[in-house]
């Protein structure tokens, strides 16, 4: 009995030591394909590269309250706006991601930052977003913003919401039932906000 007692013992560790060293792997694995990512400003060559993100995210209507019939010229026009830095995360000469930074206000409003993110679907939870925000926000830092805020974070949403609050941000407001979920109803939007001051 004691001997079988202790080969499960030493199965289980064995188990949790090979799942350990698993998850390890995996990590390593993906930090080593975000080093191979490349962020950069987007050009007009990537105009369809971002309309399919853009298209698919919105599709969805789950995260953005943009309509899902925008048609792709309203959409680029959107995304590349004058006032508005766009930039694309690149890996293996494919873009898998993209992001806009502009002011969030004009004239005395204008020192706080906007951003929207959008990762492709099949590129999602390998660590894309959290890629790009924390360029977003050392970009932002750089061209002399103050802070930053979301206007619109839908409350289901919650990968992102967990992104942005490890990142800093706090949410300090809610629109109750500001957002109408394709699946879910009428839920919650978040606006969140978070210095770029501190360190």
């Amino acid at each position: 009995m004691a001997r079988r007692t202790e080969t499960r013992r030493a199965r289980c560790v064995a188990r949790a030591l090979l799942a350990a060293a698993i998850a390890a792997t995996a990590a390593v694995a993906i930090q080593f394909q975000l080093r191979m990512m490349k962020i950069r400003a987007a050009t007009e060559s990537d105009h369809d590269a971002v309309w399919n993100i853009f298209q698919e995210i919105v599709a969805a209507g789950d995260t953005y309250a943009f309509d899902p019939k925008m048609s792709r010229q309203e959409a680029l026009a959107y995304w590349f706006r004058a006032d508005t830095h766009t930039y694309v995360a690149e890996k293996d000469g494919r873009v898998v991601g993209t992001y806009i930074l502009r002011p969030n206000q004009l004239g005395p409003g204008s020192h706080v930052a906007n951003a929207a993110f959008m990762v492709a679907p099949n590129a999602q939870g390998l660590g894309v977003g959290r890629r790009m925000a924390e360029r977003c926000l050392s970009e932002a830092r750089r061209m002399g913003f103050r802070a930053m805020q979301f206007n619109f974070v839908v409350s289901t949403n919650t990968s992102a919401i967990h992104l942005w609050e490890q990142l800093g941000f706090k949410i300090v407001g809610t629109l109750p039932g500001a957002f109408h979920h394709p699946e879910k109803g009428y839920v919650d939007v978040y606006v969140m906000y978070r210095s770029l001051l501190e360190d």
